[in-house]
């Protein structure tokens, strides 16, 4: 099945040098907005019309990887309304986003900024992709159901966008499966959500409940799995492939690497917390790619994230980079309006391939 799509979607490294349109001259930290005739379209996910990136909200609520503090919610506040004016109608939640009594405060938050948002009824043109949990007590599709309207309460909406399980169980509790893709089913036949999707599925299991869910007329929307230039290996490129030939949109999580590609750490300048060990492994093998990077961001007159965003887009996923603050939506936003050559993407993919390390790919990502 082919996708619908507003705007052309490449394959890698077949990027014209005719899709490349001008970028704005100014500083990308300098407070704008896009104007309405700004050269990128929105895309077809689904039944759904997104923006071709869409911003992460995991660390709304997340103390102990993120350093979220209460006190930071005036300025998430702001930068949503900053996203929402440039154009970016797609925001990525889950149920179990926040930590300890914080659990649920990133869809709370979500829920907020989209009520109190000025001037503007935001409930029928943001669209909402949040992921339910496959906790072990979670195994009809009643449990889902009530997940999913505790979830509905929390943004204060009647319907989210897109349900995606979270995780599959594949990997080590194989008869919970069917329970969640009948909890999914479940939750669209009910209306409490208008489309369906998938976090952290493999290509096996991608295929395995694509057609469990076809053969009962509901169609799988996305599949939303780690894919950056840290993340190219075999499985990732595998799932692409998948979701283009079935018509599955792609959902880039981690485009930036947790921060690796912003090029703002060194061996000896790491983050705070768990981010800091893995940091600590991997960053020292990245000067292939940090270097590449560099050189397509200079002559582009870009920042590295952007270029590294730039990457996923061009390859037709949608990125979905976490934004804490309105300097990092700023410069996130600053990756649309523009392609990568098809050079460019096979320098960064060459150099990426000679950088010794990858990201580690999640735990519960299956085959």
């Amino acid at each position: 099945m082919a996708f619908s799509i507003s705007t052309s979607v490449k394959p890698f490294h077949c990027v014209s040098s005719s899709d490349l349109t001008s970028a704005p001259s100014s500083s990308p930290f300098r407070p704008f907005k896009f104007p309405s005739f700004w050269p990128w379209q929105k895309v077809k996910m689904g039944p759904l019309t997104v923006s071709p990136m869409g911003f992460g909200t995991w660390a709304w609520g997340n103390k102990l990887l993120w350093g979220y503090q209460e006190s930071m919610d005036t300025e998430l506040q702001k930068t949503f309304n900053l996203a929402v004016e440039n154009g970016i109608n797609l925001f990525d939640t889950a149920d179990s986003y926040g930590t300890g009594r914080l659990n649920g405060q990133s869809e709370k938050l979500l829920g907020k900024f989209i009520q109190e948002y000025p001037g503007k009824r935001m409930q029928d043109d943001i669209v909402i992709a949040t992921k339910f949990a496959a906790y072990p007590w979670r195994l009809t599709p009643g449990q889902f159901v009530a997940a999913c309207r505790g979830s509905l309460e929390r943004l204060q909406l009647e319907q989210i966008g897109i349900g995606q399980l979270h995780w599959s169980t594949a990997n080590y509790a194989p008869p919970q499966e069917l329970a969640l893709w009948d909890g999914l089913l479940a939750m669209f036949e009910k209306g409490l959500v208008r489309a369906v999707g998938v976090s952290n599925y493999g290509p096996k299991q991608l295929v395995k409940i694509h057609d469990y869910l076809k053969a009962r007329g509901v169609p799988l929307c996305s599949a939303q799995v780690q894919f950056s230039l840290l993340s190219m290996g075999n499985d990732q490129m595998e799932i692409k492939n998948i979701c283009d030939s079935l018509g599955i949109r792609l959902i880039a999580y981690s485009p930036l690497g947790l921060g690796m590609l912003t090029g703002k750490y060194t061996s000896s300048n790491l983050p705070l917390g768990p981010r800091g060990l893995l940091f600590r492994q991997i960053l020292p093998g990245l000067e292939p790619l940090l270097s590449a990077l560099r050189e397509i961001a200079q002559k582009r007159r870009k920042t590295l994230p952007q270029v590294a965003i730039n990457w996923c887009i061009s390859n037709g996923a949608i990125p979905i980079p976490g934004v804490k603050t309105i300097k990092q939506a700023e410069e996130n936003l600053g990756a649309l309006g523009w392609r990568l050559s098809s050079d460019e993407l096979l320098q960064l993919e060459v150099a990426a391939r000679e950088s010794p390390q990858k990201m580690i790919q999640n735990i519960f990502q299956t085959r």
